[in-house]
């Protein structure tokens, strides 16, 4: 199979996983960046207060958000976008937890999908002092970008999944997992039926 996956990142108004407040996606066909969005977000009412520690690491502001759509309006063209992909991101179980707790937070159910963290992935690719995003996303030869903004976190996040399945041979997603230890991960019921359908014969 083609390493296909969608790339993504959050950022948040605070520092609780809900105050989603922008999202960067970039999509990748066989290794290739094809396609890339970001928006803003208006986190869901309740978690949409701005703390200036968080503005300061991002730039967004509570005016910037103001008109933004809402999560709940917002998530369909989130998921359209994703088109079932699994998903990428640098420390995923953040980014999955915003998704989880902002679905939760709007009323919603988490959509099912599986996902890849690229830090487990450059802890066993690269030897560094740190796997932070711009020291991993360096060591894959993606430099100079904007920290912190959603899009270009995603981008890093791309480029260290694709010089690392290069660098190890693997020809998809779920097999980058297998090789540097794990397995892509599952969010939303659906998905968590499935790995409860496995655990028996996991044990058996």
């Amino acid at each position: 199979m083609p390493l296909n996956f969608t790339a993504i990142d959050f950022e948040t108004a605070n520092n609780h996983a809900a105050s989603a407040c922008s999202v960067g996606l970039v999509k990748v066909r066989d290794g290739r960046v094809v396609d890339r969005a970001g928006w803003l977000i208006r986190p869901p009412l309740g978690y949409d207060h701005v703390l200036e520690w968080n503005t300061r690491i991002h730039g967004i502001t509570a005016a910037d958000i103001a008109d933004a759509p809402s999560w709940a309006e917002q998530l369909d063209a989130l998921l359209e976008f994703v088109d079932g992909d699994v998903l990428a991101a640098h420390n995923a179980g953040f980014d999955m937890g915003v998704l989880r707790a902002a679905c939760e937070a709007s009323a919603l159910e988490t959509p099912s999908l599986r996902y890849l963290c690229s830090l487990k992935v450059a802890r066993r690719t690269y030897h560094l002092d740190s796997y932070r995003l711009p020291v991993a996303a360096m060591a894959a030869g993606f430099e100079d970008f904007a920290h912190h903004d959603a899009l270009a976190d995603a981008e890093a996040c791309a480029a260290i999944v694709v010089h690392a399945a290069k660098r190890h041979g693997a020809a998809d997603a779920a097999e980058l997992a297998r090789i540097t230890g794990g397995a892509l991960g599952l969010i939303g019921s659906a998905a968590e039926a499935e790995l409860a359908e496995r655990r028996p014969a996991a044990l058996a």
